[in-house]
């Protein structure tokens, strides 16, 4: 129900919004809204689907993701459209698709199949076969995302996932630690070897020193926000999604959602958003087995950091990073992949701790019941010797 209203919530602040997007972009007044129905529909139809599919069967998924996760990526490279620096889209047809969604799906899946394997070997402290893969898929990560598509904000998002079900997995503190540090020196090296990342980070350290040129997102996400004063100013008002703030609808639909509904609004956003993920949390807590619970903390790493980054964005305490805000944001991609994400935990919550004392009480009475009978059964046998 969370994720539905968080749905709702998203399309009716793109509605909102729409016709000063439809203005920029010289298309009808329903343009946007209507695609992000029709992507809603998708996202349903995702959930829907990875709701009823048992999560063994993911297993046999790594590969197959793996796969299309990596030829999507060099395809955005190689045909995407180049967007402040950074290649995340290929346009098929009419529609768009980002690589690094499908990428962070694939991830949590082969890493929750990968650290479950370690764990069942006892192998979780081998430096051979677990540490040295993670490495290589952490090298992975940032070349292929970091450098290729030139997306720092997604890769940190994966990285997030991979620290958080590397802790869950029990993997020692020491190599955490390591694995951090080689981290922080990646992302050193990525921000200083690109002048828009580096003029990103000083906009950040000083947001208004150049609200004409390079920290103009920046600024106009803090008007954007400070407008909304307490209570918002409507549905109908306010003028930043005019061509004022840019990726009104993408990045920046959180300081939309501010002008709009104002503080009151924003804490009850936050709100809806905590409640997700403290229901994520139990979730885990309460996962049948190792599997699931690596599933299902990966994908509450993904969608929180992604929240925390962009509302952290938007508020001035982390730098602009082009992360969506899951449910909320204007894309059919993200839509997709985050109510499939949301499916599977669905799924495994199908099958938590409480549902699975009680299918054990029940199979145990149903045991209990044919032994009775088939003790009933030899009371009267005519000859009990003679039974084998």
């Amino acid at each position: 129900m969370l994720g539905i209203g968080l749905l709702a919530v998203g399309l009716v602040v793109v509605y909102a919004i729409s016709p000063g997007l439809s203005i920029q972009k010289s298309v009808g007044e329903n343009y946007f809204v209507g695609k992000q129905a029709i992507a809603i529909g998708l996202g349903v139809a995702a959930f829907l689907v990875t709701a009823h599919l048992p999560v063994t069967w993911w297993r046999r998924l790594e590969k197959p993701l793996l796969l299309t996760a990596g030829v999507s990526a060099i395809a955005v490279r190689l045909f995407g459209t180049e967007i402040n620096g950074a290649y995340r889209w290929i346009q098929v047809g009419g529609l768009s698709f980002q690589a690094a969604e499908l990428i962070k799906f694939a991830l949590l899946v082969w890493l929750a199949g990968f650290l479950t394997d370690r764990i069942r070997l006892q192998q979780v402290n081998n430096y051979q076969l677990t540490f040295k893969p993670l490495l290589y898929a952490l090298l992975a990560i940032a070349f292929v995302v970091g450098v290729v598509q030139s997306d720092l904000g997604s890769t940190g998002v994966m990285l997030a996932v991979m620290a958080a079900m590397i802790l869950i997995a029990g993997l020692p503190l020491k190599r955490i630690m390591l694995i951090g540090g080689l981290v922080v020196f990646a992302v050193i090296i990525l921000i200083s070897s690109s002048s828009y990342r580096r003029s990103r980070l000083s906009v950040y350290l000083n947001p208004s020193q150049d609200c004409q040129d390079a920290g103009y997102q920046a600024c106009q996400a803090l008007i954007t926000v400070g407008s909304g004063g307490l209570f918002g100013m409507g549905l109908g008002r306010g003028v930043q999604a005019y061509g004022y703030l840019p990726e009104a609808a993408n990045d920046s639909i959180f300081a939309i959602f501010a002008e709009k509904f104002g503080f009151i609004g924003t804490t009850l956003l936050i709100g809806a958003f905590g409640a997700l993920f403290a229901r994520l949390k139990r979730i885990i807590e309460r996962a049948p087995d190792m599997y699931s619970r690596l599933l299902a903390t990966g994908i509450l790493a993904w969608l929180s950091t992604q929240t925390i980054i962009n509302v952290g964005a938007m508020i001035g305490l982390l730098p602009l990073k082009g992360i969506t805000l899951p449910f909320i944001s204007y894309g059919g991609t993200s839509i997709i992949f985050v109510c499939a994400a949301i499916g599977v935990v669905f799924q495994i919550s199908r099958y938590t701790t409480y549902g699975s004392i009680a299918s054990e009480t029940t199979r145990t009475s149903y045991a209990n019941d044919n032994t009775n009978r088939r003790r009933l059964r030899g009371a009267y046998h005519p000859n009990p010797g003679s039974r084998r």
